[in-house]
């Protein structure tokens, strides 16, 4: 290399720079995109001497090119400055390429990114339970083809309320708000929005052809005059005597007297004895009376005289119709099996909870949550060879209960009496059902898959229900709802 005069020094300096610049762009791209996707897929941190020699490589091709214009630049001081600059820039985009693929997740999807939670300031625990009040937020809003909602209507979803649990992400949230307001006030359609703050943007339309939608196919509604039973809901099982013939009917509404009553009660005014007190500030100025908040509809009747209708099959209307004295008595629907085998297992210190993965839930922990196989659902001593043969009294099943409902929830991997690591929670919760946003559930909503169905493990988003003993399932569940 020739001596450079002194003078001309700081100009080489500043042309090394604008060539390293300009030269140092392709190497520094090439390298923060192969540093963050080795260490994204892989984990590992490309070794800094291979970016140096990548970025050589990548800037003599440019260098050769630039050569070959200008021959004397192989003998300037500008060569070792843009030398130096192309260096730089590829192991500073190499650094934050390694970053961004150590700090962005690895189990990044679409469907996540709508499983968006509630924020913490608006949970309210309630035991080991996490809740939450939605409540609406403006007005609320007519759907667009429907005709507006009638003010009272109105009034009552502006001023109502609702509690649903926390764990849920948003997506479910709405949905099941959705489906309360519809089976509360008999709405045609209804949209709910949530936010993290649980706040709920509502737009409903208002009831259409109510009693019509709700009579199944091949019934007829037909109302009765008889003296209504308190408490008497929509849905439920009647018989219907008429002299010597009965009939049997699903009701659709009831009103009695005691229900008309309820609404004239409610409208008077109740003397208020602070009301007729008079304050020291003056002449007394009249106040706008304020309509009082309207009832909540009553999904039960109170009872006395008044009229049913119900659903019943067509040969059967005529009937009723020229019945002149009706006798109406509630059908019984028997012990709900479901909460037997609940209260079942519970009473052998098990629970069964239902939550949603979140997305900071440890990888190790969600790889390992599998559900138990179909001979680890059956209790010990029992045979299932000719039929389901329960164990002997001699040998009682674990948990002890005497039932396969309870029995079907246990695991073979238990809890042990040490307190085990994060990890080894995954092992003893059994998975009994997993709803998942993918291809398991073909794109629908609302699919559980049950064992064993379940071939791989969780992923944040999903839903499922889980039992074990209440320690670990509770140990789990902080675990995997972050």
């Amino acid at each position: 290399m020739t001596s450079i005069p002194v003078e001309t020094l700081p100009v080489e300096i500043l042309l090394g720079l604008y060539l390293g610049l300009l030269t140092g762009i392709v190497p520094a791209f090439v390298s923060g995109s192969l540093g963050f996707v080795v260490r994204y897929f892989t984990g590992v941190t490309l070794p800094g001497f291979g970016v140096v020699v990548l970025a050589l490589s990548i800037a003599s091709v440019q260098g050769g090119l630039l050569g070959l214009v200008e021959p004397t630049i192989t003998q300037s001081p500008r060569l070792l400055v843009a030398v130096m600059v192309v260096l730089m820039l590829a192991l500073y985009a190499h650094n934050q390429g390694d970053k961004l693929g150590a700090e962005l997740p690895r189990r990044l999807s679409l469907t996540s990114l709508r499983q968006r939670t509630l924020s913490a300031d608006v949970v309210e625990l309630v035991g080991s339970m996490g809740r939450v009040t939605i409540r609406p937020t403006g007005e609320i809003r007519d759907v667009e083809g429907y005709p507006p909602l009638p003010s009272d209507l109105r009034r009552a979803l502006r001023t109502e309320s609702w509690q649903l649990p926390a764990d849920l992400p948003l997506s479910e949230l709405e949905v099941r708000l959705e489906e309360r307001l519809r089976t509360e006030h008999d709405l045609a359609d209804v949209n709910v929005t949530v936010d993290e703050r649980a706040r709920a943007t509502i737009a409903a339309a208002p009831p259409s052809g109510g009693l019509s939608k709700r009579v199944p196919e091949g019934k007829r509604a037909v109302s009765v005059a008889t003296l209504v039973p308190t408490g008497l809901a929509r849905g439920d099982e009647v018989s219907i005597r008429t002299g010597a013939r009965e009939v049997r009917g699903r009701v659709l509404s009831a009103s009695g007297a005691a229900d008309e009553a309820e609404p004239e009660a409610a409208g008077e005014p109740i003397d208020d004895p602070e009301a007729d007190a008079v304050t020291d500030g003056g002449p007394e100025e009249a106040e706008a009376t304020q309509p009082a908040a309207p009832a909540r509809p009553k999904t039960t009747s109170a009872g006395g005289a008044g009229r049913v209708t119900v659903a019943v099959s067509r040969w059967e209307t005529k009937a009723l119709l020229e019945a002149d004295h009706v006798r109406l008595a509630v059908r019984s629907r028997g012990t709900s099996r479901e909460f037997e085998a609940l209260s079942l297992v519970r009473r052998e210190g098990y629970d069964v909870r239902q939550l949603a993965v979140g997305p900071n839930a440890p990888s190790e922990v969600l790889e390992r949550v599998t559900a138990s196989p179909d001979d680890d659902l059956e209790p010990e001593g029992a045979s299932t060879a000719d039929g389901d043969e329960r164990a002997s009294a001699d040998e009682p099943a674990p948990g002890g209960g005497g039932s396969g409902d309870a029995a079907a929830l246990q695991a073979d991997d238990v809890a042990t009496d040490s307190a085990p690591d994060e990890a080894d929670l995954a092992v003893e919760v059994t998975v009994l059902a997993i709803r998942r946003q993918g291809s398991e559930t073909r794109g629908r909503r609302h699919g559980w898959v049950f064992p064993p169905g379940i071939e791989r493990g969780l992923s944040p988003g999903d839903e499922v229900f889980v039992a074990g003993p209440e320690t670990r399932l509770e140990a789990f569940v902080e675990a995997v709802v972050r």
